[in-house]
């Protein structure tokens, strides 16, 4: 989603007070890593899931910073700066999505992963959950964890490298891996709990900040006034259906529909201290989510008046909020509005590193070890939990060392690929006796294998017929469910135990 220029306009000027601020981010960031290592990382389950021990503001928090990644701060403010208020529909999707969310996956999610052999991933939860003795179901729904992901993990350590060349006239590899060392070191030795409460660290500095730039830029324009002139330079700019379509809007909507399957997201869930926390993490995260959508919109529209009245040359509509956050403040001020950008970006590498690295060590490695001595290898399994780490992160930096533009559209690719292929999944497990381990592997495979085919084939027929335009989540997702549920009503029904287990969640759920 986030895709920076190469240059900025003169007006950026980085300062030395600016590069202070640089440097305290990061190195409260090691601090914070550092802690992480002290605290628990003694086991697995410490190291992947921070032991279930999770309050729930950090919870809130770390699940929208690592949600948002750098599209609140850079992608969706050049999207309404390019496109007007319409973009808008997007922010509306994902808040419902969230808050659902909250509802439909996570009480039951944070119970059933414990009934069902404690599991740690999501793939684990899906095996333990229909008894899948071959593991097939592990392996495939691994796989497709350990492949997106690590083109999601690329994206970002692009999209950090761009930051500090644009922002700073640094070399795009140096900044490529100054970015890279710092999230490997906390995310390396910290774990999930360092990775969880930098996640709440980053969350605030980008509350502040959306909260900041468009205010400030209002007071130095015209007040509310702003919106007048921001309607009469293009009637379109507040307008919520023109420069869209019903296809497009509809498309936007549905990006909601793939909160029920992003493992980075929901696994914050898994790791809250009770599901009797959630309400409260519920109320604080969508509470953050839409101030910080509401700002970025902001940004956007304040950026249509800004940019003219100041006369600067934008040359890509996602470098707004660095230009602007550069010249509305203090070198200083300055300095913590970037480290905003960079706690957007970094938040969201941690999270899918671990993610990532946890799929390669529950579900691979574990599996190639054998299982049946877990308890005398923890050491060896949180050793080998770091080093998928670094190895996830190698690889996604070689593949961001020579970037290409196009590649970065995955993150929206991805996005669809994880909420085609496991949200069905998710829902299914947590409410329906009937899902059967076939029927569960043909949706997930069909859901991911539609959104490719989507993306690849269909859509580039988009100007023969709108429909083709439509977002692959949508046809993805709606092919998993009916193929998961068909397969499961054809094949062999689960033992007694689910439906056992099932009622159990229940009752705790209600407790």
């Amino acid at each position: 989603m986030l895709q920076l220029g190469t240059a900025l306009s003169s007006q950026v000027n980085a300062g030395w007070q600016t590069y202070i601020m640089i440097a305290l981010y990061f190195i409260i960031l090691l601090v914070i890593g550092y802690y992480g290592y002290k605290q628990a990382t003694s086991n697995l389950s410490e190291y992947m899931l921070g032991g279930r021990s999770i309050g729930p503001y950090i919870t809130a928090l770390s699940a929208g910073a690592s949600d948002m990644s750098g599209w609140m701060i850079m992608g969706l403010p050049g999207e309404v700066y390019s496109t007007g208020l319409s973009a808008i529909w997007i922010t509306i999707g994902l808040s419902l999505g969230a808050y659902i969310n909250y509802f439909v996956v996570a009480p039951r999610l944070r119970v059933y992963t414990e009934v069902a052999g404690d599991a740690i991933t999501l793939p684990d939860f899906f095996s333990n959950r229909l008894n899948d003795k071959s593991n097939l179901l592990k392996i495939i729904s691994g796989l497709i964890i350990v492949v997106f992901f690590t083109l999601y993990t690329h994206s970002g350590f692009v999209s950090g490298g761009k930051l500090f060349e644009s922002a700073f006239g640094l070399n795009y590899h140096y900044g490529l891996i100054v970015v890279a060392v710092i999230v490997i070191f906390y995310t390396f030795f910290g774990g999930y709990l360092a990775v969880s409460i930098t996640d709440f660290f980053q969350g605030v500095i980008m509350l502040i900040a959306m909260v900041m730039v468009p205010t400030v830029a209002l007071m130095q324009l015209n007040g509310w006034d702003t919106f007048n002139q921001i309607a009469e330079m293009k009637p379109t700019n507040l307008d919520l259906f023109k420069g869209t379509t019903f296809i497009g809007i509809i498309s936007l909507f549905a990006w909601g529909l793939g909160y029920f399957g992003q493992p980075h997201i929901i696994v914050r869930f898994m790791s809250i201290k009770s599901h009797k926390l959630l309400p409260k993490a519920r109320r604080v995260g969508i509470s953050w989510m839409i101030v910080g959508l509401t700002g970025a919109v902001g940004v956007g529209l304040t950026g249509i008046a800004f940019v003219a009245d100041r006369n600067i040359k934008l040359e890509d509509p996602e470098t707004l909020f660095i230009v602007m956050s550069q010249v509305l403040f203090h070198p200083l001020v300055g300095g913590f509005l970037l480290a905003a950008i960079l706690a957007a970006i970094m938040s969201t590498i941690s999270s899918q590193l671990l993610v990532t690295s946890s799929s390669l060590t529950e579900d691979f490695y574990k599996l190639i070890r054998g299982a049946e001595h877990a308890k005398e290898h923890e050491k060896e399994f949180v050793l080998v939990g770091r080093l998928s780490v670094l190895a996830v992160a190698i690889v996604a930096i070689s593949i961001a060392w020579s970037p290409n533009d196009t590649i970065l559209n995955l993150v929206g690719n991805a996005w669809a690929g994880f909420g085609a292929a496991f949200s069905p999944l998710v829902i299914y497990s947590l409410y329906w006796k009937g899902l059967t381990r076939t029927g569960a592997m043909s949706g997930m495979i069909v859901g991911a294998l539609v959104v490719i085919i989507w993306i690849t084939v269909v859509k580039p027929m988009a100007d023969v017929n709108e429909i083709f335009g439509l977002y692959e989540m949508i046809p993805g997702f709606f092919s998993s469910v009916i193929v998961t549920y068909v397969v499961s009503k054809l094949t062999q029904k689960p033992g007694q135990f689910v439906e056992e287990d099932l009622q159990r969640v229940k009752s705790i759920v209600r407790e």
